[in-house]
């Protein structure tokens, strides 16, 4: 859920030879034992994803840029977000603490509120940057302000999508991109740090969240905004992530909240029972991607029907236009391939993005359209400069490569739009830089290569 939502019920292929060109650019994976081409692989063979060969792609390495310099630009960022002044540079703040340890949250201080967006993003930063205490501090707020524990409540299971920072709800309902970032970063730090007890446990909650995103029964009852019935977060049918629980608004979803590359970790190290579904929802939304992405622009809508065409909410009817939302959709299908690289579509895609950014100037684009590519405004904003420079990851073009150096030129967000624009930027720098990895256990290369390509 964005920072410009402005309604309550808004929660409401390149080829091998492109891997080997920037195969020397890449750092090492998060996985123990990397999985390797074998001597007797087809030359004509798909390129095997990041997870697969062992290393993710370093974007500025091949830019040009220093490790050194690169490494300092991604600390730096990490402390002016995290750690730099309050009034001006920081989204994290700390808020005391309870039984569990220490307490902070993520700021929006655009709208005023913490949002699982946020908060989430917020966990998943600091897992990538082994910083364990932001981590626990963020979860610990989020299961003490965020989480509804009632079972008679409609969003039992579910982590409230926008709080006030003393923690008092906004919109007790969910948005499911938030679950999805959660339940990810929770099974990553279990890998990195291993579980600890009770609320640190996390494969546990893990397990538990992405239990409830598939299979909580209906719940009908009381809320702020009156009576309401919620469902799980993903239709079973289309096996799709819906834009919302409420079952008034159910049967549509939101191109950004697909994130398969995350669903091919849930197939490996998920429930059991549940692992074939999420294999299946990955695929799903691939085909999803290339049927919501307009045939020139690759512009996707804020909000989408499961057959991939837009959806004007009657709430928000813009909401059939390319805008905050959307940007981060080639984000989600470009580590899709950086990682497991099952769909050259995701290459093409990229690839016809980057060409219509291009087009309408890499200094003046601006960061709302239709998605025919008619300008709606907004100006040129930091975070879809990051979104678009993560999208080099699966774009072959050598114009790719322009787009990373877009992102490196720009300053670390600041003032009051910080938030959104400093989340995504950071996450940019991670998925440029290689170190914005997929945390798996150890195994046979089989058990974490990619599912057959098409």
């Amino acid at each position: 859920m964005t920072v410009r939502r402005f309604a309550v019920h808004a929660r409401a292929a390149g080829g091998l030879l492109s891997i080997l060109l920037f195969a020397a650019c890449t750092r090492p994976a998060a996985t123990e034992a990397a999985a390797t081409v074998s001597a007797d692989t087809p030359a004509t063979a798909a390129p095997a994803g990041a997870v697969a060969r062992g290393t993710h792609p370093d974007l500025f390495a091949e830019a040009g840029y220093a490790r050194a310099e690169v490494d300092a630009r991604i600390q730096a960022a990490f402390q002016q977000l995290f750690h730099g002044d309050q009034a001006q540079q920081a989204v994290y703040y700390e808020d005391g603490g309870n039984e569990h340890g220490p307490m902070a949250y993520i700021h929006d201080v655009n709208s005023g509120d913490v949002r699982s967006e946020g908060m989430s993003y917020g966990m998943m930063i600091a897992v990538q940057l082994d910083r364990k205490a932001e981590f626990d501090a963020i979860w610990n707020w989020a299961m003490t302000h965020m989480y509804q524990d009632d079972p008679k409540h409609p969003a039992y299971g579910y982590f409230a999508w926008s709080v006030r920072t003393d923690g008092v709800p906004n919109d007790e309902m969910p948005a499911p991109d938030g679950e999805e970032y959660f339940i990810t970063a929770l099974y990553f730090a279990a890998q990195r740090w291993g579980d600890g007890e009770d609320l640190y446990d996390y494969r546990a909650h893990a397990d538990r969240l992405l239990a409830d995103v598939l299979h909580r029964a209906p719940i009908t009852g009381a809320t702020s905004r009156g009576p309401m019935t919620a469902v799980n977060l993903f239709d079973h049918e289309a096996k799709m992530v819906r834009f919302t629980p409420d079952q008034a608004n159910a049967a549509h979803t939101d191109a950004s909240y697909h994130l398969p590359a995350f669903y091919e970790v849930w197939a490996r190290v998920g429930p059991q029972a549940d692992r074939a579904f999420w294999s299946e929802a990955a695929r799903v939304s691939r085909d999803y991607f290339a049927k919501a992405a307009h045939p020139r622009t690759a512009l996707t809508p804020d909000y989408g029907n499961f057959d991939g065409t837009p959806w004007a909410a009657s709430w928000r009817p813009e909401s059939a236009d390319f805008r905050y939302d959307a940007w981060r959709s080639a984000m989600n299908w470009s580590v899709d391939w950086s990682w497991w690289a099952v769909d050259p579509r995701q290459v093409e895609m990229s690839n016809r993005l980057q060409a219509f950014f291009e087009s309408q100037g890499m200094a003046g684009y601006q960061s709302l359209y239709t998605l025919d590519g008619t300008p709606l405004g907004g100006g040129q904003t930091t975070g879809l400069v990051a979104t678009n420079a993560v999208a080099s990851l699966a774009a072959d073009h050598p114009r790719r490569l322009a787009f990373v150096r877009a992102l490196w030129e720009l300053p670390v967000p600041s003032g009051q739009h910080r938030y959104y624009d400093g989340m995504l930027y950071l996450m940019a720098l991670l998925h440029c830089s290689g170190d914005f990895r997929a945390w798996l256990p150890p195994g046979p290369p089989a058990a974490r290569a990619a599912p057959e390509r098409r």
